[in-house]
C-alpha cells in the first residue's frame, strides 16, 4: 500500500484504541527472518516483534514466507494477514496464516479482528458460552507437556485476582508435586476424594487440603505419591470432589492422564476400581478438555489416533487443541501450516493454538521448580499461553465502538514506537494483552 494509506491506517487504528508500538516497512520482518537486516534496525525490529501481541502486515510474496511466521512463532506474535488479490490470499493460505482480510478493510474492522481473536473458522457466539468451571488437560501417550501446560494455565486463569485450583489426577505418572517443589507426603486430591465420598469436602476443607503455589492465587491438589495408590481415585470419588471444587475456586484446571482404554470392564464384570477411571471421570466432569498435541510427526500421529476415543468419551463437550513446542525443526519451514492442515485433514480439527518450544525457560522453571510465568514472565510460551486463555478458555464481551477510551482487550503500550523504516508498505506491531 502506498505510505499515504499505511499513515491512515496506522491512525485510525491507533483512533479504535490499539496501541501501535511500531511502523515498518512490510517488506521488514521478511529482511529480519532471512538475517538480512542488521545493526540497530534489525535489533529495533526483533525487539517489537517480542513485545507486541500481533503484527498486522500486507501480504505478498515479497513481505510473507515460512520463515516470517516462523520468527512470529517463536515471539509468541500473532500475525494478521491484509491482502489486495487472490495471489496473496494463496500465499496467507500456503504460510498456514489465519483467514486474510482485504487490504481496503476500514482499520475499525481491522481492530475488531484483533480484539477477538484469529478468524480461521467462526466460534460460537461468545455471549451464548458459559465460562467454563472445570478445566481438563489431556494429551495423548508420548509426554507432549500436559502437566506444563496445566500449570501455566492454572497461573494465567489466575491473573486478575481469580483463584483457581490445580488438581493432579494421574494415575499413572503424577508429576505436579515433583515439578513444583511441592511436598507429595500431604493428603492432596486423594484425601479430597475421600472426604467428598463421605460427604464431608467443602471450601474449607479443600483449603485445608491444598497446598498455594506461592502468590500466583493458585491451590493445589497434589496427587498420589506412589502410582499404587491408583484405586484411591475411583470414578464417584473423582466425579465428587470436583463437584466440590466447582463451589470452591473460580476455575479448577485438572491435569490427567493419556490413557483412554476401558480394558478392566472388557475382562471383568466385577464392580472394582478401574487404572483410568479419575482420567475419565474427570475428562467427563469437564466444562472445556484442552487437548495437547506434540508438534512433530510422532505426536500428532499419536494425538490423532487418540482424538477419536477422547471424543466418545467427552461427547459434546468443548475441546481446544493445543500444538506445544512448535519449532521447524521436525516440520520444516512452515512448521505451523503444517500442524493445521494435518490435524484439519486427518482430524476435522479447524482451530488449533501453538506454543512455542521455549527451552531457556522451561529448564529455568524446572531448575526453580516454580511455574514459567513466574521466572521468564515475558517468556514467548508464556505470551502465546496467555493469548490462548483469553481467546479460547476465559470468554471475553462483544467487541463494541466506543467513541472514546480504549478497547476491552488490548493491552496498555510496552514501550515507545520503534521508529519508521521508511518504505512503500507499512507493518502493524501492537501490544500484548495483559
Amino acid at each position: 500500500m502506498a505510505v499515504d494509506d499505511a499513515v491512515l491506517l496506522v491512525e485510525g487504528l491507533r483512533r479504535e484504541g490499539i496501541d501501535v508500538i511500531a511502523e515498518v516497512a512490510a517488506a521488514a520482518p521478511a529482511l529480519a527472518a532471512a538475517d538480512g537486516m542488521l545493526g540497530d534496525d534489525g535489533e529495533t525490529l526483533l525487539r517489537a516483534l517480542a513485545d507486541a501481541d500481533a503484527l498486522v502486515v500486507s501480504v505478498s510474496r515479497a513481505t510473507m514466507s515460512p520463515t516470517v511466521v516462523a520468527l512470529c512463532d517463536r515471539a509468541g506474535t500473532r500475525v494478521v494477514p491484509l491482502v489486495e488479490d487472490a495471489a496473496g490470499e494463496r500465499v496467507a493460505a500456503a504460510c498456514g496464516l489465519e483467514a486474510p482480510l482485504s487490504r481496503h478493510t476500514e482499520p475499525w474492522r481491522i481492530a475488531e479482528a484483533l480484539s477477538i481473536g484469529p478468524t480461521t473458522a467462526a466460534p460460537p457466539p461468545r455471549e451464548s458460552r458459559p465460562e467454563p468451571k472445570v478445566i481438563a488437560v489431556w494429551g495423548p501417550a508420548g509426554a507432549p507437556g500436559r502437566s506444563t501446560v496445566a500449570t501455566e494455565l492454572a497461573v494465567e486463569l489466575a491473573r486478575g485476582g481469580r483463584h483457581v485450583g490445580l488438581v493432579d489426577a494421574d494415575t499413572h505418572a503424577p508429576s505436579l508435586a515433583l515439578t513444583l517443589g511441592l511436598a507429595d507426603e500431604g493428603p492432596g486430591f486423594a484425601a479430597a476424594c475421600r472426604q467428598a465420598e463421605l460427604g464431608g469436602l467443602d471450601g474449607r476443607e479443600l483449603t485445608r487440603i491444598a497446598v498455594p503455589l506461592g502468590r500466583t492465587g493458585v491451590d493445589v491438589l497434589t496427587g498420589i505419591n506412589r502410582p499404587s495408590r491408583w484405586p484411591e481415585l475411583s470414578d464417584r470419588r473423582v466425579a465428587a470432589a470436583l463437584a466440590a471444587c466447582r463451589e470452591w475456586a473460580d476455575y479448577t484446571v485438572v491435569d490427567v492422564a493419556s490413557s483412554l482404554e476401558r480394558d478392566e470392564e472388557i475382562v471383568s464384570d466385577l464392580d472394582g476400581p478401574r487404572r483410568n477411571a479419575a482420567t475419565l471421570a474427570a475428562l467427563r466432569s469437564a466444562d472445556l478438555v484442552v487437548a495437547v498435541v506434540a508438534a512433530d510427526p510422532v505426536g500428532i500421529a499419536r494425538f490423532l489416533r487418540g482424538h477419536a476415543d477422547l471424543r466418545a468419551t467427552i461427547g459434546a463437550t468443548p475441546v481446544a487443541v493445543v500444538a506445544n513446542r512448535l519449532r521447524p525443526g521436525t516440520l520444516g519451514i512452515d512448521a505451523r501450516g503444517q500442524v493445521r492442515r494435518t490435524l484439519d485433514r486427518f482430524g476435522g480439527i479447524e482451530n488449533v493454538w501453538f506454543l512455542p518450544q521455549d527451552p531457556r525457560s522451561t529448564d529455568a522453571a524446572i531448575l526453580a521448580s516454580l511455574p514459567i510465568a513466574e521466572v521468564a514472565p515475558r517468556s514467548p510460551l508464556t505470551l502465546a499461553l496467555r493469548r490462548f486463555v483469553g481467546e479460547a478458555v476465559v470468554p471475553a464481551p462483544e467487541p463494541q465502538r466506543p467513541a472514546t477510551g480504549r478497547r476491552r482487550g488490548i493491552g496498555t503500550g510496552r514501550g515507545r514506537p520503534a521508529g519508521r523504516a521508511g518504505a512503500d508498505e507499512a507493518s502493524r506491531v501492537g501490544a500484548p494483552v495483559a
